[in-house]
């Protein structure tokens, strides 16, 4: 009995001390009822068999596409590759459809000897252009090049359309002169043999420097007989008297003064004079040789200042670098304006640069610029007058009238015999920023089986590797050491 009533009583207890505690901790900790009433909601609405069901069956389809997306990718390179040429040819549309942010407004052009590939990238515009043009009007003539507008496409384009058209147009005409098919226009010479206007003359002075009866001539023919009689090996000035060289010496002296004070007085006037424009017969010389990189030079200068008018008119401040070669049988002339850029690789494997950057903090440039009165600021990189990256651009006009920037272009020759080259690479800086010369040779090296000879796979690693621009890039393969593109020998 005694036993009986002790456990009643320890039962009660336990009871009684229990609840205490469970309200105790109900009390302090309000967690438990929150995750009940969680659990509860659960149990309630989601975890039903028809929820679960549903939730499978989204899951599978959602697997289900992207596996497909994947497989259909696939495929697609297979076929690519297979056949040569890209789904979407460019000869058609001359534009791919992005599939990717790293292609995102792109475009490419595939041929036999070469590739092309730009990206928008992460600007906000593409502002980059490029030039593929062979066999230009059956003269054997082949042109690349790569543009790379700032502040928008509108100097690019201008300068691709408008430069294009002129370069064309010379280089029918003087392979024509050189081969004998056209005669060139009558021309004067001066006594180094380049050929410059001259000065009017007073027909009195012609006469008395000759005597002798001569038919009528005309003003042109007057000059040039002027000019041999100052130069002529007879008794008045013959290599053997000393008073000859020093006659040379004083048309020198006077041609060079003329000449500089007429740079000075275009510089004091900070004003961009039209450059001459000469006819094709200007560039070839007495040899049938066509002198490319003074044709170039002068088309480059030539179309910078209608450029650079135009801009005036339309009040528009963008400006493009310049980057183009020139391929005439096994002669190639390269060109640059600016930070685009193009290397070489030899049949050795040797990386050869074709082109140097033109840059504001470079001391020939930088010297410049300060001889005009200009600056040169860093902001992130150095800048002409804190705004502009490179020193030598098309357009950019603010700048140009001042002479902080020109567009005169560096030129560099090279005899393709010599080098034998694989291959070269043009691009815009937007390829530059993120590969040295000698890293993108070596990337083209291994990439050359592909459908674009590796111009699509560089520009795609170059926008991983975290460039910022727009980027284009040109391979061109040399293929059996033959030179001429696109023509009927190739």
């Amino acid at each position: 009995m005694d036993d009986e009533l002790e456990d009643k009583v320890f039962y009660q207890t336990y009871i009684s001390h229990m609840r205490l505690l469970s309200k105790f901790a109900m009390g302090i900790s309000p967690l438990n009822s929150t995750m009940a009433y969680i659990w509860k909601l659960l149990r309630l609405y989601c975890i039903r068999p028809e929820v679960l069901l549903f939730a499978v069956l989204c899951i599978i389809f959602v697997s289900y596409l992207h596996v497909l997306e994947l497989w259909s990718q696939n495929v697609m390179r297979r076929v690519s590759h297979h056949f040569g040429v890209p789904l979407y040819s460019p000869r058609n549309t001359g534009r791919t459809p992005a599939r990717s942010p790293a292609e995102r407004n792109s475009w490419e052009e595939i041929h036999d000897y070469g590739a092309v590939y730009a990206v928008q990238g992460r600007r906000p515009r593409m502002e980059d252009r490029y030039v593929m043009s062979t066999n230009i009007k059956g003269t054997d003539v082949t042109i690349f090049g790569i543009l790379d507008g700032h502040g928008g496409e509108f100097a690019a384009v201008f300068a691709k359309e408008q430069l294009m058209q002129k370069l064309n147009k010379k280089i029918e005409e003087a392979v024509n002169i050189a081969a004998g098919k056209v005669s060139p226009l009558p021309m004067r010479r001066n006594f180094i043999e380049n050929k410059i206007d001259q000065e009017p003359t007073n027909d009195a002075d012609d006469k008395k420097m000759d005597d002798t009866v001569q038919p009528p001539r005309t003003p042109g023919s007057q000059r040039r007989n002027k000019m041999k009689k100052a130069f002529s090996q007879d008794d008045d000035c013959n290599p053997t008297k000393s008073n000859c060289k020093e006659e040379h010496g004083l048309i020198l002296g006077k041609l060079t003064s003329i000449r500089l004070a007429k740079e000075s007085f275009l510089k004091t006037n900070n004003k961009m004079v039209k450059p001459t424009e000469h006819d094709a017969g200007y560039y070839v010389d007495r040899d049938k040789k066509i002198n490319f990189g003074k044709m170039v030079t002068d088309l480059v200068l030539l179309t910078d200042y209608e450029l650079v008018e135009k801009a005036k008119k339309e009040e528009n401040v963008a400006g493009s670098t310049l980057l183009l070669a020139v391929l005439y049988k096994t002669q190639l002339i390269v060109a640059n304006v600016g930070d685009s850029r193009g290397v070489m690789c030899d049949g050795k494997g040797n990386v050869i640069p074709m082109s140097f950057d033109h840059k504001p903090q470079q001391t020939r440039e930088l010297k410049r610029i300060q001889e005009a009165g200009g600056f040169v600021q860093f902001k992130g990189v150095w800048r002409v007058a804190g705004i502009l990256a490179t020193s030598r651009a098309l357009g950019d006009y603010p700048l140009k009238e001042k002479n902080f920037v020109i567009a005169e272009p560096d030129i560099l020759t090279f005899e393709l015999n010599d080098h034998k080259p694989k291959f070269i690479i043009l691009a815009s800086d937007g390829l530059w920023d993120t590969f040295s010369n000698e890293e993108a040779v070596a990337y083209i090296k291994d990439k050359l089986n592909e459908p674009h000879f590796g111009a699509k796979s560089i520009t795609i690693e170059s926008y991983n590797r975290g460039s910022v621009d727009n980027i284009t890039v040109m391979v061109i393969v040399f293929k059996d050491g033959r030179y001429q593109i696109g023509t009927s020998n190739n």
